[in-house]
């Protein structure tokens, strides 16, 4: 869906999608569309690279088009009107504007690419992208010697002008974001003398995306070094990207995976990698723990359940981005839950943490969030009740409320066109899933 799309009745802001029930046992095979993360960084080396890069199967949502939008304005020319797009790389320009909308890839991916332009570049985005922390890398962009004008704010709107020259060594507080130590390391190979840089802050989070970055850089030819677990050698030279494919977004795969143990039945994905730095890797050993069982034969992921729902205590430190999914499932199940290590998802599209317990509640579940953790009491006596689910203008809200309406008849979802952040199709996709 690009910028401005009119979303299908029913799926705009203020208004409720009926979320449908599962009146079945699933039998579904669904086709997830590319990584959202993988596009992004895909997208960003390719117009750093010393070479046109074709690029099969990126993702085609409001982030991408304004990951888009932005490196067209920063002088990369990209075709994206076939299945195969065609990134051709510029010398930088600055002078422009930037709108970020609530894509955190392009608020934190593409302002150091100003350190390689010609001039300052602004950005801004969606009202709700202004409270994004962005502190830590402006921080570190100062540091590299940018001025950045953010009024002292630490978050959009801003204003990134390029240094006269570039350190070659940089600190970075990655505490609420693994995207900062991300967004450093996707430039550094372009500075005059590569990069390195030190995490500093009390914890890392969502570690996988880090090694997610690591693994399409060295698939570029870039030389990094890690002396340990968080200090990154980014060695200077060219980025050759070639033609590359995107794998599936596993995280978008997991509300569908999910469905089949809230509903019954079984639900296949096909496409699945056999190896894979994405966070959504780990959702087959969560739902198995959960009652449900996973099986890959040649690339397509089955999961299997009976309707049966476990409480979980884990920690998802590893891949904070697939805890509304699992909290909804937590919603619906048999017993207690506690899910840790997520505090920094109070700093995502909306507060995460506050987000879930208040809606789990509005459902007449038990909820209680923690400065990092989640805390469910089940499946109360009588079940939970209809309600109208906000998703706070974020993807994994929306389809948190989608998933416990399979079990909960009168669910709705304000604003389920959310989704288009990263699943355009979703409201259809997720009625064909229940179809017989």
């Amino acid at each position: 869906m690009s910028v401005g799309e009119t979303l299908p009745v029913g799926t705009g802001p203020g208004e409720a999608w009926t979320a449908p029930a599962a009146s079945e046992p699933l039998d579904a095979r669904v086709e997830v569309p590319g990584s959202k993360s993988l596009t992004a960084r895909y997208l960003v080396l390719a117009a750093l690279s010393e070479t046109p890069v074709h690029l099969r199967g990126g993702l085609r949502s409001r982030d991408s088009a304004l990951m888009i939008a932005a490196l067209r304005s920063l002088g990369a020319s990209v075709d994206d009107t076939g299945d195969a797009w065609t990134i051709t790389p510029g010398p930088l320009r600055g002078g422009g504007d930037v709108f970020c909308g609530l894509a955190g890839t392009v608020m934190r991916f593409v302002p150091p690419m100003v350190l390689l332009a010609d001039g300052p570049v602004t950005f801004d985005g969606d009202e709700a992208a202004r409270v994004r922390p962005m502190a830590p890398l402006f921080d570190a962009l100062r540091a590299l010697g940018a001025p950045v004008d953010d009024d002292g704010r630490g978050s959009l709107p801003c204003t990134v002008t390029p240094p006269d020259a570039v350190a070659s060594e940089v600190e970075v507080d990655a505490s609420t974001s693994s995207q900062f130590v991300t967004a450093l390391l996707l430039v550094a190979p372009r500075l005059p003398h590569g990069l390195t840089i030190r995490q500093v802050g009390a914890r890392l989070p969502s570690l996988p995306h880090i090694d997610m970055t690591c693994a399409t850089l060295r698939e570029a030819g870039v030389q990094i070094d890690q002396p340990d677990a968080t200090t990154w050698v980014v060695h200077p030279g060219p980025v050759r990207l070639r033609d590359v494919r995107v794998e599936p977004d596993l995280s978008n795969a997991g509300p569908f995976m999910a469905a089949a143990l809230v509903a019954g039945g079984e639900v296949r994905i096909p496409g699945w990698p056999a190896s894979t730095t994405q966070p959504g890797a780990l959702y087959p050993e969560l739902l198995a723990r959960m009652g449900g069982s996973c099986s890959l034969e040649g690339d397509v992921m089955t999961v299997r359940g009976d309707g049966t729902i476990r409480g979980i205590d884990a920690d998802l430190s590893p891949a904070g981005e697939i805890t509304p999914t699992i909290a909804a499932l937590c919603a619906l199940a048999e017993g207690p839950s506690r899910l840790t290590g997520i505090g920094h998802l109070r700093g995502h599209e909306t507060d995460r943490l506050a987000a879930i317990q208040d809606e789990v509640r509005r459902l007449g579940g038990e909820c209680e969030a923690g400065d990092d953790w989640l805390a469910f009491g089940g499946m109360p006596a009588g079940g939970l009740h209809p309600a109208v689910i906000e998703s706070y203008e974020d993807h994994r809200m929306a389809t948190f409320g989608a998933i416990v309406g399979l079990a909960v008849n009168g669910t709705q979802v304000l604003n389920v066109g959310t989704t288009a952040k990263t699943m355009p199709e979703f409201p259809a996709m997720w009625k064909a899933m229940l179809r017989p």
